[in-house]
C-alpha cells in the first residue's frame, strides 16, 4: 500500500508491503501535507511481491516529479524494454517500465513535461491498464484505448475531484 501526496513544490512517498491498516497509521499519515495525492494498494501481477514493485511508483528528471499508480497488465513490456536499451532483468515490472520510458521523456530537455512525456509513452503501451500519475501540480488520469480497465471520476461535495480504478472507491470518500 501506498500515498504520494504533492505540496506544490515536493511529492512525498510512503509505502511499504502489508494492508493499508498495517502501513498506514497517524505516525506516518501525519507528515503527508498538501493538496493532490495517490493512493495504490496492489496485488502482484507482473513482478513479485517486494517493496520495490509497491506502489505509488516515484521518479524525479530534471525539475520535473512525478508519482504513477497503475492498475492493469501491459503485454508488451518486454519489447518496449528492448527498444528503450534496458537490460535484460533490470524492469521489475510493467508500472516500473512505464516509469522508466517516461523519465526518459523527461530528461530530452527544459520544455519537457509530464504530459509531453505521457503524449509520447502511452500510445507504445499495448494491454489493459487505467493509470494515474501525479507532478507538483497536477494529477492525470489515462486508460487504454479499448477501456477494458475501468477508471471512474467523483467530485467531491467539497468541490475536489478523485479518480479511481473501481467505484467502491468513491463511495468510501463519499
Amino acid at each position: 500500500a501506498g500515498i504520494a501526496v504533492s505540496d506544490g513544490e515536493t511529492i512525498t512517498v510512503v509505502k511499504d508491503m502489508g494492508l493499508v491498516a498495517h502501513v498506514f497509521d497517524d505516525r506516518t499519515l501525519a507528515p503527508l501535507v498538501g493538496d493532490l495525492a495517490i493512493g495504490h494498494t496492489r496485488y502482484s501481477t507482473t513482478g513479485s511481491s517486494t517493496w520495490r514493485n509497491a506502489q505509488p511508483v516515484y521518479r524525479a528528471s530534471g525539475e520535473t516529479q512525478f508519482a504513477l499508480g497503475h492498475n492493469g497488465n501491459l503485454v508488451n513490456t518486454g519489447e518496449l524494454a528492448d527498444e528503450a536499451g534496458m537490460l535484460p532483468g533490470t524492469v521489475a515490472s510493467d508500472s516500473d517500465l512505464t516509469a522508466e520510458l517516461i523519465e526518459q521523456q523527461l530528461e530530452h530537455g527544459p520544455s519537457a513535461t509530464l504530459e509531453v512525456a505521457l503524449g509520447s509513452v502511452l500510445p507504445r503501451l499495448q494491454g489493459p491498464f487505467s493509470m494515474i500519475f501525479m507532478d507538483e501540480h497536477q494529477v492525470i488520469g489515462v486508460r487504454d484505448p479499448n477501456g477494458f480497465r475501468p477508471l471512474c471520476l467523483g467530485r467531491l461535495e467539497q468541490g475536489g475531484w478523485v479518480l479511481a480504478s473501481e467505484s467502491p472507491a468513491l463511495d468510501v470518500v463519499g
